[in-house]
């Protein structure tokens, strides 16, 4: 897959601020070890973050160079590091592994999230915030329309996804103080010339794989689909907004 497009990202800046914020608010406890940041993107959470590490190190972790490179100049971190998260592992003892709409683009969360736990010292915490989206119009329709329209390439496309929260649950008590909750947050979006919010708000996370398997005519083919059925599904109104309701997944557990 390509690399992040770290401008199409901040487009949302507030709004994908904001879950983080609450996850950051939400965490009552954590280890005497560094804070790890996994996912960090371009730093947006860092200066959050820092304000809650005490005499602890923060340490930003993505996978991407383009995000990295805006991390690093954010100037947010104590260092930052570029790992995939499926394979990372810390170099000192977490007090905090945290992470914001991330490790939903990472597989296999039944070995992922007690191997993430594990690594945690005394008294450690990890938190955790997941897109939980994956049903609603804005994202079950690209992966839909593009089925439709070119059979068999969405298998392909590596598309984020998470478990039920009834599964987390089942899995994660066993390890510690545990935590979840849910939260739909009312986003007003605001229309760009020539499209619908909704498009431009998805398209550059979680529709990134399914465009950039297409070429540009088969690219455009969908678009316009897509944006038809957003006009049904998230009618646009006389000012040119739509009130965009999203989900999201929250868990902390503390060893």
């Amino acid at each position: 897959m390509a690399d992040w497009n770290p401008g199409a990202y901040a487009r949302f800046h507030d709004l994908r601020l904001r879950p983080g914020l609450d996850l950051i608010n939400a965490i009552s406890r954590m280890g005497a070890g560094d804070i790890y940041d996994l996912g960090c993107g371009n730093g947006a959470l860092g200066e959050a973050l820092k304000a809650r590490a005490g005499n602890r190190q923060v340490i930003g972790v993505d996978a991407s160079p383009a995000m990295l490179e805006k991390a690093r100049g954010a100037q947010v971190y104590d260092s930052v590091s570029q790992a995939d998260i499926g394979d990372w592992h810390p170099r000192r003892t977490p007090g905090l592994i945290f992470s914001n709409a991330a490790l939903h683009w990472v597989g296999k969360h039944e070995q992922l999230m007690p191997k993430l736990v594990r690594m945690l010292g005394k008294g450690g915490t990890l938190a955790v915030q997941l897109p939980h989206q994956n049903k609603a119009p804005s994202h079950r329709v690209w992966l839909g329309l593009v089925e439709e329209m070119f059979p068999g390439r969405v298998e392909k496309m590596g598309t984020p996804g998470v478990m039920a929260p009834v599964k987390y649950e089942e899995l994660l008590v066993p390890m510690g103080q545990f935590r979840l909750w849910e939260t739909e947050y009312y986003q007003r979006l605001v229309a760009e010339g020539g499209s619908h919010p909704v498009r431009r708000f998805t398209e550059s996370t979680y529709a990134r794989p399914v465009l950039q398997a297409l070429d540009q005519d088969e690219k455009s083919a969908l678009i316009k689909r897509y944006e038809e059925a957003m006009h049904a599904a998230y009618p646009v109104r006389k000012d040119g907004s739509v009130l965009f309701p999203f989900r999201r997944l929250f868990f902390t557990l503390t060893v």
